[in-house]
């Protein structure tokens, strides 16, 4: 028996099984990069030949700008990417390389659900995978990318990831069939209103809306990059941001980032909230900028999205900044009967972690706006203001309701005597809460100033 020339058709029939995945693949990373894990692993099953090969997952290591990764990739291609208990070995095997390098983890996840005929001991697989991917999380980095349709409970994985990306109306992502939900909710609706981007837009889980695993390839490289721990060398410090001080708008506060060295995440979901990773002096820190008109009011869903974001910097050691024009949370019958309250705690407790958090109020901070995200009992090591920013217990018109009750005179003219009396920020730094009123053009250096003494 010619045992090389039978290895060389196994392999030739695996990767003809695996040749569209394996394309993928090969466009994620770097050119004869990838080293496949468990190549010969199949399930053991009565129902399905043994001409199912490739077993629906392939798993191994890749380099993407030389950066190294593990990659896990389901295989629609063989029985519909139907996980099996042998998968999810193959998932876990994978996974527990990277725990023990510390290497982020790429998925490229296509899989309709479980592979019938398998019983609870796929059940007891898929377990382990959820397990080991909630154990991973914080201690190295995790991206998703919905490469088709993802049904059933390894659409968990997303949830747990860092990052997810969807590609166009490629990608699809429910915890059952879209059709069966549609079914089950009386709607009309098509598996891509159900599953598709468009579906989840209230869920937080659509990270990065891309065109192609080689667009998702550039953007998680420019994460990696951003988060690699050495400083970098940044010859912008000089530079003013003139435009703050005339508008202190949230597309003029991103500028302050450091040239082609940021990224925005979760852009659509509470676009109001943008959360961005980046570098300023070259340094890598995580910022939430404000983008409301008047301020930002907060409900459960930018809470929560700030709570998972600053979750993410905790873990990743990042300095976390607040660019700060919040008005506290929207007093509605929505917040008041929903998870806000549970949230707002679990959000206090990871600021609570966050061991560097700098504020700067760059409009508005009043009420729990301010408590949240620039008192300094809440731990933030440095606080500024800009000038013709506002610290206030209340909005101008509530205030004024409140405290000049018994003054007659135009609504609006004593809302604007009780901003001008009470909102100045100067209020707050003579008590020491702020530590500096500053020029807006100048926030980088400031910024940066702080950045390099935390990291001292």
């Amino acid at each position: 028996m010619d045992n090389i020339k039978k290895l060389r058709e196994r392999t030739d029939a695996i990767k003809a099984a695996g040749k569209a995945v394996r394309a993928d693949i090969a466009a994620l990373c770097d050119e004869n990069s990838f080293v496949e894990l468990s190549t010969f692993s199949f399930s053991k099953s009565d129902l399905y030949p043994e001409g199912a090969v490739g077993e629906g997952v392939i798993g191994g290591f890749i380099t993407i700008d030389g950066y190294p990764f593990c990659v896990v990739a389901l295989n629609g291609a063989v029985l519909g990417g139907g996980i099996s208990e042998a998968g999810c070995k193959k998932i876990c095997k994978c996974l527990a390389s990277a725990e023990k390098s510390g290497t982020p983890v790429i998925y490229l996840l296509n899989s309709k659900g479980v592979r019938i005929g398998e019983g609870v001991n796929v059940l007891e697989g898929i377990a382990e995978v959820l397990l080991k991917v909630v154990q991973l999380k914080g201690s190295v980095l995790q991206f998703s990318i919905i490469n088709g349709e993802v049904y059933g409970q390894l659409a968990a994985v997303a949830g747990i990831c860092d990052f997810n990306f969807f590609i166009g109306d490629k990608s699809l992502l429910a915890t059952g069939s879209p059709l069966v939900i549609a079914a089950k909710s009386n709607l009309s609706a098509s598996a891509k209103e159900i599953a598709g981007e468009a579906g989840l837009d209230k869920t937080n889980l659509v990270t990065f809306d891309v065109n192609s695993v080689a667009d998702a390839r550039n953007h998680i490289l420019s994460v990696i990059s951003v988060l690699s721990p050495a400083a970098i060398d940044c010859d912008e410090l000089n530079v003013t941001a003139d435009a703050l001080n005339s508008n202190a708008t949230a597309g003029n506060i991103l500028k302050l980032f450091d040239s082609g060295a940021s990224v925005e995440v979760g852009a659509k979901y509470c676009s109001d909230v943008r959360c961005v990773l980046g570098r300023m002096g070259g340094i890598a820190c995580a910022a939430v900028v404000f983008d409301g008109k008047g301020g930002v009011k907060l409900n459960v869903n930018k809470i929560r999205k700030i709570k998972d974001f600053a979750e993410l910097a905790c873990c990743r050691e990042l300095p976390l900044i607040f660019f700060v024009d919040c008005v506290g949370l929207c007093p509605c019958i929505g917040n008041h009967n929903s998870l806000a309250l549970k949230e707002l705690a679990e959000l206090i407790n990871v600021l609570d972690c966050c061991d560097k958090k700098i504020s700067v109020i760059s409009g508005a901070a009043v009420g729990l706006g301010y408590t949240l995200f620039a008192a300094k009992n809440m731990g933030y090591d440095y606080t500024f203001a800009f000038a013709n920013a506002k610290v206030a217990l209340f909005e101008s018109s509530q205030g004024a309701e409140i405290e000049l009750a018994g003054e007659n005179g135009d609504k609006k003219a004593l809302a604007e005597r009780y901003a001008n009396e009470n909102s100045d920020p100067v209020n707050a730094a003579r008590n020491g809460y702020i530590d500096n009123i500053i020029e807006p053009a100048f926030a980088k250096q400031y910024i940066v100033s702080c950045l390099q003494t935390l990291l001292a």
